[in-house]
């Protein structure tokens, strides 16, 4: 079939004349392909997944409950551009419940349509050609890829096990430096499960100031803190003045479908951001917003979904080690960041995490995340569906009893 006339119309940025042509397959579609296949070829076999990165149950009922509440009232069905005062308010309020920090919720917090979308955008407000973000691999790619639709690049830090996977900005060139806007952190990270500390954050904010650089930390995984308490960028001081935090209803608060979260920080960028976002979207549903105010005040919702992910986390953790890989409990998150295997006893070798990942799907039907990135690791979520902890120890049963078959060598 001959191309459209508008083939070569296509944005460079998306692959311009070539675009629909390329034969890549993206990691994610290629497990998705595995898993298709194992379930074909093994009907008997269950898949055991993973490879899920997001909550496996729905919000909370009394969340629900505002939601329909709120759905046939008339003042909601209108516009809500940059956020109804309810959600900020209970933002704000969430923010210096749980981390001492005091926002103006009229000037220092808007909402955003999942946290996505504000590391879509934030880009937008600072990034001309010829800029560059730098971004932690592994990751996730959303404002680095924004960074280049607009004409910018990327300068990747490798979140190194020799590094405890922190970045290391000492070792980020001038050159370097001198054309960076923004630093976008992840924190709780995902996926090495790394949590920041009080002095780490401090060595950013310095590093900010010293080279006129905005910090953008991405706090999505921030409420499921299993070492120590849940730190926020902006408890630091000094940490105002040179960004924002964006957080998430997603992950915290069983809301994943919801898309709701907030960005938080200086005055301005936040206005910058509320401009970019008045040209984008219009508003997250009024009566979404609503029930996630609710979900806010609820001091519950949180050490529930807490709880139940670290305990998931820690049975996980007991029967990777009793199977042969060396992984430790995360610091924060519900993902497992296990080295990869090199190989098996007596059976195939692997040159990358992604080849070790195709094999333990297709053959052995689990789902797992392959990341090169900055070493051979394996991401294991504790998202899979089971419906109570029985079922959560029958299926750990079951793949100590796969793992145990193959022998993995590293």
């Amino acid at each position: 079939m001959s191309d459209p006339y508008f083939q070569s119309l296509f944005a460079e940025r998306i692959g311009g004349a070539n675009y629909g042509k390329g034969t890549a397959i993206y990691k994610f579609e290629k497990i998705k392909r595995a898993k298709r296949k194992a379930k074909a070829e093994h009907p008997e076999r269950t898949l055991i997944d993973f490879g899920i990165g997001e909550n496996d149950e729905m919000a909370p009922e009394p969340v629900r409950a505002v939601m329909a509440g709120e759905i046939n009232k008339p003042e909601n069905r209108g516009y809500a551009d940059n956020g109804g005062a309810a959600f900020k308010e209970a933002a704000a309020r969430f923010m210096q419940r749980n981390f001492g920090v005091e926002l103006d919720p009229a000037t220092e917090v808007n909402h955003c349509i999942g946290s996505k979308t504000a590391l879509a955008m934030l880009p937008a407000a600072f990034i001309n050609p010829g800029d560059i973000t730098l971004m932690t691999v592994p990751g996730y790619p959303v404002a680095g890829t924004h960074t280049k639709y607009y004409g910018g690049t990327v300068h990747a830090l490798p979140l190194l096990a020799a590094n405890d996977f922190l970045p290391d900005l000492n070792a980020i060139p001038a050159e370097v430096c001198a054309k960076a806007k923004l630093l976008v952190l992840c924190y709780p990270n995902s996926p090495t499960g790394k949590v920041a500390t009080r002095d780490f954050y401090q060595r950013v904010i310095e590093f900010a100031k010293r080279n006129d650089i905005v910090v953008v930390q991405d706090a999505a995984h921030i409420m499921l803190t299993f070492e120590g308490e849940p730190l926020s960028l902006l408890s630091v001081p000094g940490a105002r003045e040179v960004g924002v935090e964006v957080h998430s209803m997603s992950k915290g608060f069983h809301m994943i479908g919801w898309r709701m979260g907030w960005v938080c920080g200086h005055e301005r960028i936040v206005q910058a951001f509320a401009d970019v976002k008045d040209n984008c979207d219009s508003g997250q549903f009024l009566a979404i917003q609503k029930a996630a105010a609710a979900a806010l005040d609820d001091e519950a919702i949180p050490r529930q979904v807490r709880a139940k992910y670290e305990r998931r986390c820690r049975k996980l953790v007991d029967v990777l080690n009793a199977t042969g890989f060396k992984c430790q409990m995360p610091g924060g998150t519900y993902f497992i960041y296990a080295q990869s295997p090199r190989g098996l006893a007596g059976g195939p070798q692997f040159e990358t995490a992604e080849a070790a990942s195709q094999y333990l799907i297709t053959e052995h039907s689990i789902c797992t995340v392959p990341w090169d990135d900055a070493g051979a690791f394996l991401r294991f979520s504790v998202t899979y569906e089971a419906a109570d902890e029985a079922a959560e120890d029958a299926l750990m049963a079951e793949t100590k009893q796969r793992l145990t078959s193959i022998e993995p060598v590293f």
